[in-house]
Formats: structure tokens, sequence, C-alpha cells
């Protein structure tokens, strides 16, 4: 039972008492009949979904029986086309107590007629109270809206972060093991601070929930309202037992008449940590009156920009959607980042084996494309195929740049997408394309199947003469800059030609730019191997003479290119020959 104050100034009070209520007792004072905030609480509550309740008419000791006939005309006319219009209509008096049976009879009635509040798998609780008990510690009451908690279960308080452990449990004044969506509900905590715990923050398991600074809403608008609604317009925003100031951003229109239903972006001055579903309240910034409400489509969106028609039929199909069409929507929203599951358990409110089967169902359907395993992250198939698209676009335009080249480094073709793409996206599209025999993978390069490089009559004469120049040269080769100068050739030109080469495995690079006939260096390789055969280690001299008397210049890159081939290696001043 949670009794929430009547007067128009505690408004905020009221809505935040009646977040997660099933049964609505109406006060009408039989003297007084209704009042104006008597029509706001019925708002609020059909915003916030209730959908059950009776009507106390209260003081009937104080009136005659005209005076009481006429209290339950004007309450018929004021419940009619609410939650309330058959609902029992009882005539009290705390003073004579008329009627206070039948009061009680009536609720239990209601509470057997209540249906069982949806399964969920996250437990919340909005905070309405921080105290503190002598011996006990910080106290945190409200109402557990959904799922379940245990003593010893571990908390997280949103948005801050702030991590503790369920010490106790009371409900009504009565300690338990644990409590249930539903219950009024007092938690104990282990070694957390009053002050680090607000009231309208909410409690939850650790990283459970997500707090934004958007939320995506269906929002209707009051008949009541004296005007026109403008996006834009400064509102506050009440969910839970939190009050937040924000801006309404209107997603399809400009402003909203009296009576109209839309979705709309609220974007907050402070973070809120909700789900899809959760009702919601708006009150205007100044005067303070209640205007409008609705439920939560996505409580952690993309900021939107208005008047996209994807987004605004996707937002309005929410509401009726099945899990599927409703995970697809927003797999496919999110592009190539992905959803995770922990994000879509918020955005869908489903129970983790609920989803669980849709997502192996649209799996199943090639719908979506699980990326990261341990992560649980999915993307649509549209945008992975879209990626694929654009690899072979990529590819495509490389070829044609630089004909030469055998194919594309994978690290310069993973540049080319957004920055936020995940490394194993971009290798799962790759491994799939290979898959398909759409492209070729090498060592460090992509290319498309249907590439080969194909050297034009001038680039065909560089290709024979830089392996003349490179073979005769031996072991002391001229500098590549030299060797332009020699051929008189394009050196851009001859650049590609000679990269070309290194890539057919005819010529070898070194350290400082120097390139090796590949013919020649096997030789030296031989050599190598076979002065080992007769020699536990090479001293510089003894590599010098293996080489034919090469300058210093050259014996250093050499040695250092055999050891990063594991056939020698390096100690102190000697090399040895690498075993395995």
């Amino acid at each position: 039972m949670v009794d929430v104050p009547g007067h128009e100034k505690f408004v905020k009070n009221m809505v935040a008492g009646a977040t997660g209520i099933d049964i609505v007792a109406m006060v009408i004072a039989a003297d007084e009949g209704v009042m104006p905030q008597t029509r706001e609480h019925m708002e609020i509550c059909t915003l916030l979904g209730v959908r059950h309740g009776l009507v106390a008419l209260t003081k009937v000791d104080m009136v005659d029986d005209e005076m009481l006939e006429l209290a339950q005309e004007d309450i018929k006319a004021f419940t009619a086309g609410t939650f309330l219009e058959n609902a029992p209509m009882i005539p009290v008096s705390a003073v004579t107590g008329q009627g206070l049976p039948e009061m009680v009879k009536a609720l239990d009635i209601l509470g057997r007629e209540v249906p069982e509040r949806p399964p969920s798998s996250l437990f919340r609780l909005p905070v309405d109270r921080v105290f503190t008990m002598k011996g006990f510690g910080t106290v945190i009451t409200g109402t557990l809206v959904s799922g379940k908690v245990q003593v010893g279960d571990a908390i997280m308080v949103y948005p801050s972060g702030i991590t503790s452990k369920v010490r106790g449990i009371q409900v009504h004044n009565q300690s338990v093991a644990s409590a249930e969506a539903g219950l009024r509900t007092a938690i104990n905590f282990q070694g957390l601070d009053k002050e680090a715990v607000n009231r309208g923050d909410v409690l939850s398991s650790p990283q459970a929930l997500k707090s934004s600074y958007m939320v995506d809403v269906q929002l209707h608008y009051l008949t009541s309202a004296a005007k026109p609604l403008k996006t834009r317009t400064r509102l506050r925003f009440h969910t839970g037992t939190s009050e937040i100031l924000g801006n309404l951003i209107l997603l399809e229109r400009d402003e909203l008449a009296p009576g109209e239903t839309t979705v709309a972006q609220m974007r907050l001055d402070e973070p809120v940590a909700i789900v899809k579903g959760d009702h919601y309240v708006v009150r205007s910034y100044s005067p303070v009156r209640t205007i409008g409400g609705g439920q939560v489509l996505n409580p952690i969106p993309a900021k939107h920009k208005r008047f996209q028609a994807a987004i605004i039929h996707g937002l309005k199909s929410i509401p009726a959607s099945a899990p599927e069409p409703l995970i697809a929507f927003h797999i496919e929203a999110a592009g190539h980042a992905g959803t995770s599951f922990a994000d879509l358990r918020l955005m869908t409110n489903l129970t983790d084996k609920q989803l669980e089967s849709a997502l192996q169902l649209m799996m199943s359907g090639r719908t979506i494309v699980q990326v990261d395993k341990e992560a649980r992250t999915f993307v649509h198939k549209k945008s992975f195929d879209a990626l694929v698209q654009q690899i072979a676009a990529d590819l495509k335009g490389y070829h044609n740049a630089f004909p030469l080249k055998s194919g594309m480094l994978k690290e310069e073709m993973k540049s080319k997408f957004p920055p936020d793409t995940d490394a194993k996206l971009f290798n799962l599209v790759i491994n799939q394309m290979v898959k398909d025999g759409a492209i070729v993978q090498e060592e460090k390069t992509v290319r498309l199947k249907t590439h080969k490089v194909s050297l034009a009559g001038d680039e065909a004469g560089v290709r024979q003469k830089l392996l003349k120049i490179y073979k005769e040269s031996a072991l002391q080769p001229p500098f590549f800059r030299d060797v332009v100068q020699t051929l008189k050739a394009d050196p851009a030109q001859a650049k590609d030609v000679l990269n070309l080469l290194i890539e057919e495995g005819l010529i070898v690079r070194t350290k400082d730019d120097l390139f090796f006939h590949a013919e020649v260096m096997d030789a030296l390789k031989k050599r190598i191997t076979t002065f080992f055969e007769q020699n536990p280690e090479m001293n510089p001299s003894q590599f010098k003479e293996l080489t034919g008397g090469a300058p210093r210049k050259f014996l250093i890159p050499l040695l250092e290119y055999f050891d990063s081939k594991n056939v020698t290696l390096r100690v102190g001043d000697v090399r040895k020959l690498r075993k395995g």
C-alpha cells in the first residue's frame, strides 16, 4: 500500500509513488467532488499504464443523500472513458466506518483479478527513500518493478555505477531471504554510504542496465493541454522515481496538437537507466503541470536526425512488434557497429530465454550474423552484405589504380572502414568472401579473384632489366635510385615493377632499402648452411669470405636478414645456426 499526496504541489511525489502500482484507489471527497488535481492524477495513472482500481468516495458522513447522489453522478461523468469507468465506487466514512468492509472486499477481488506481471530477467528497483539505521547502515526502499533480489546478491546503483552487496531484505517490516516484482522492498547494504545513493537512482545487477542521456518514446499529448507542443520544448521527464529536465525532439513534425500521439526523442540533462516499455510522464517546465507521457520505445538510442522515414516507421512499429522484427529493427539501425545481447535485453525487455530463442531463429534464417561469440554482438545481414560490396568496390578501384600490385594490404583495406568497425567483423567479412570465391587472401594482402597482374610492353622491359642488373651485381647491388638513372626509367613505374618482383619472390629486400636477386640469396644461404656443417659458429670475417668480400654496408643488412629468416642466431659477436 502506497499513500501518495493529493495536493497539486506534490504531484511530483505522486508520480514517484505510483510507479509500479497495480491497483489505484482514487480518493474523492463527497463534500468537494472532483478537484483539478483529481483530474491530473487520473491522467498520470493512465499515462503510467495503471489498468485496475476503484473509487473511494470519502467523507459521506458530511453530506446528505442528495449531495451524495450529485457527487456520484459527477464521478461517473469524470471516469467515463477511463480505466475506472466500470470500477467499483464505494461510499466510505473514516468516522462512522461506513463502507470500509465493502472496500476491503472490493480490494480483495481486484487483487485476485490483477494479472501476473510479465516475466523479466532484470532486477530493478527505483529508489524512493535512502536512510541509515543504527547497527545496520544504509537502507534503501522502493517498489521492486521487475525481477528478483536475494540476500547476498551483488547490486549496482545507476547511473553512478557504485556497487555493493545485499545484507538484508524486508517486505512490510518482515525480514525475508528474497523479494520479487510488485513488492514494496527495503534493502540493507554492506559498506554503502547514504550520500552515494539518491532518490531517482535505480538498483539493478552489475552491468545489467545502461545509462543514457537520450530516450526514444511514444508520446501522447493530453487533450487537456492548453496549446500545441513544439519541438525542442523544455520539459520535466518523470520515470521511476526520477525527475530529469530535458528537451523534447519531435521526429516527424514541428508541433503536436492536444490529444495527438507521436514518436519523439527526449534529450536529457542527466542520464537515466530504464528499459523498453517503461511508462513515463512529462510535465511542463513552468508553470508545472502534467501535459503528456507514454511508453519508452528505446532506452539507449543513437541521436536521431528529424524526418528520417525509416527511423520514424521503425519506432512506430515497436509497440505492436513481435520479438524477431523488433530485434531486427534495432540491429539493422546499429549498422556495422552491431548490437550486443546486453543492449538487446534493454531494447526489447524480453527475458534472456525469449531473447536467446529469437536470436537463434534469426541466425538460422541468416537475418543476422553473430560477430563475436564472447561479447555476443550481432550485425544485420544487410550491414554485412554492404561491407562485402564495399570491399569488392575498394579492391576494384585499387586494382585499376595499381595494376602492377598483386593485392591491397589488409590493414590499408581496414583503414577505409569507419574507425569503430570491429576487427572481428572485418575478418569475418574477409573470410566469408574468401569462402565464396570472391577474393583471394595472401599473407598480408587481399585481391579480387579475377585480378591478374599484366605488364605493358615498356613495363616488361623494365622488369627484365631489373632482374639482369640485380643478378649480375650479386651481393654488391647498386642503390635503387642509381638503377633508375641507369635505366632512364620513370621512377614511379620502376618502383611498381620492383615491388611486383618482390611480391613474386624474384627480388629480396633487406634493411637500408637494399635489393638482391633471389637466386643470389639462395646460393648464399646454401654456403652458410654448408659452413655450419663444419663449424659451430661464424664470425663477421668468415661471413665476409662467404660473400666474396662484400663491403660492410652490405654485410650487416645481409646478416640481419638471415637472422630475421631464422637461418642464423646472433650470440654476442658471432652467429650460430638456428636449429629447428
